[in-house]
């Protein structure tokens, strides 16, 4: 049993825990890019239909949306070790930050590549016949017509990926990782006091998450002003 709640007790935690949001941030924000460049390649190999290895990126999504994160964490973190062992590499003594950023960088391409894929395939053909009737290759048909339709199509898809990222972190402690939540896990270790370490966990997770949703609103202002021109001048 724990301690007596104590409200008061909150305060005293979020600027300890606070210290440790850098972490959690940077897990985020590597595994966001890694991530867009793992789906900006699967989107690829799938829309060009590449042999064997559009196959492969199905296999890959399928496996990727069929399991728990935190099982794909557990994979990471104790089978690339294992698979090195085999050729006398011992990785036992790496941070496990990286197995983290690992995992969440295959997860979140995974879950980009199905976005941009849905994107490009929901900009309207007949732009494509435009394109081609007025002499674009069939490149300059994609990165000038298609792309910047896709990137306003897929944008709060990806805004939604990266906040769900951003609370799937919290996972990262279960390998050992010293993040806001690991922190969180010594304090309850050392003070009994479970309810208001979550407390101010949630407190913390709850604004950076609201802040993020800011952001990307103000962005996607941006990445879609041209349609409000386009309105405006109909």
């Amino acid at each position: 049993m724990g301690k007596a709640f104590d409200i008061t007790l909150v305060g005293d935690f979020i600027p300890q825990l606070i210290q440790y949001l850098g972490v959690t941030l940077q897990i985020l924000a590597v595994s966001i890019v890694l991530g867009i460049i793992i789906g900006i390649i699967a989107a690829i190999l799938r829309l060009f239909r590449i042999p064997i290895l559009s196959q492969l990126v199905v296999v890959y999504v399928s496996f990727i949306r069929g399991t728990p994160i935190l099982i794909q964490l557990f994979l990471i973190f104790y089978g690339i070790p294992s698979l090195f062992q085999l050729i006398n590499i011992d990785l036992s003594k790496v941070d496990p930050l990286y197995s983290v950023i690992v995992a969440y960088a295959f997860n979140n391409g995974a879950v980009f590549s199905e976005i941009f894929r849905g994107a490009v395939q929901a900009v309207d053909y007949g732009q494509t016949e435009a394109a081609y009737s007025v002499g674009m290759s069939e490149s300059q048909n994609f990165f000038r017509i298609i792309v910047p339709q896709a990137v306003s199509i897929a944008f709060p898809n990806i805004a939604n990926t990266v906040i769900s990222s951003l609370k799937d972190t919290s996972l990262a402690f279960t390998i050992g990782v010293m993040d806001m939540v690991g922190r969180g896990e010594t304090l309850i270790a050392s003070t009994t006091h479970a309810l208001e370490v979550y407390i101010s966990l949630s407190v913390i997770y709850y604004i950076v998450v609201v802040l993020l949703e800011k952001i990307f609103r103000w962005f996607e202002k941006r990445v879609n002003r041209h349609k409000s021109g386009e309105v405006s001048s109909v």
